[in-house]
């Protein structure tokens, strides 16, 4: 079975926007952009697109390259204090000379759609998630829409970064598999991997995930965005491993879509909250 995470994000989005028009109020998402890195822009552009799409109102901040990390945190306060503002979304990768932790630390935890506030972050691994990262979240979202259990079964994550790795095997618990999370320093990764029945991999290396680290019926969840030779694939070699897995997302349009979808449900989240805050 191909996770097809492109009509399920269609779906998601449809439903969405048929109740932001029915609860009469229009969100906000504002994105931090610095540099010109086009993969970056790119992503950016999607973000805004599907924001249309479903009525969420948007903003966009562009800083230049040079930037420091005063002028970002100063970019994010000024957002967080704007009332029209539900979430703020800080694009991924920064430069070098900007301290990414601090500046996921200035977003307000009630504007952090993005999930990776220290906060928001304790709440997960707490098992009481207030906003999940986009990512795992919507690999979860997957899951569940194509009806595939994940409690009592044995979880595999490829990668420990705490954008994916680390809250995917949180969520993971909170369903009741059983985690093992692997990393560059694993020994013996390979015999681990082939235990999985759910594998998930987001280690960034294209073609990583080879047959012989899945076993047969496993479910395989490919988060790897990587360019090889000019061809965007993912960590998984998928024309050797579908013939194994029962399940498996392609690339593209498995686990990218189901991101874009979380964050605008996220978004929709963090107003309706707001709106409750502000009620009389």
């Amino acid at each position: 079975m191909i996770l097809d995470g492109k009509t399920c994000s269609e779906q998601r989005l449809k439903i969405l926007r048929d109740v932001i028009t029915e609860s009469g109020f229009r969100p906000q998402l504002a994105t931090v952009i610095v540099g010109d890195d086009p993969a970056s822009k790119m992503y950016v552009r999607m973000k805004h697109r599907a924001c249309e799409r479903v009525g969420i109102g948007s903003i966009g901040i562009d800083l230049p390259g040079n930037a420091t990390t005063g002028d970002v945190v100063a970019a994010v306060r000024r957002l967080n204090e704007d009332p029209t503002v539900d979430g703020i979304l800080v694009q991924l990768p920064l430069p070098p000379q900007v301290d990414a932790k601090k500046v996921i630390a200035a977003v307000s935890p009630d504007k952090d759609v993005d999930g990776f506030h220290p906060c928001n972050l304790g709440l997960l691994f707490a098992g009481t998630p207030r906003f999940a990262p986009c990512t795992p979240l919507g690999v979860m979202t997957l899951l569940g829409a194509n009806r595939i259990p994940v409690a009592g079964k044995h979880a595999v994550v490829l990668g420990r970064s705490i954008d994916v790795g680390r809250p995917m095997a949180a969520l993971l618990l909170s369903a009741d598999a059983t985690v093992t999370i692997c990393h560059s320093r694993t020994p013996g990764l390979a015999g681990i991997a082939r235990q999985a029945d759910i594998l998930v991999s987001s280690v960034g290396k294209a073609m990583f995930v080879t047959a012989d680290m899945v076993k047969p019926g496993a479910v395989v969840i490919d988060v790897g965005i990587n360019d090889l030779d000019g061809k965007l694939v993912g960590d998984v070699d998928f024309a050797a491993v579908s013939g194994i897995a029962s399940a498996i997302t392609p690339v593209p349009g498995g686990v990218g879509p189901m991101t874009i979808a979380t964050l605008m449900e996220n978004t929709f989240k963090a107003a309706q909250e707001r709106s409750c805050d502000r009620a009389p």
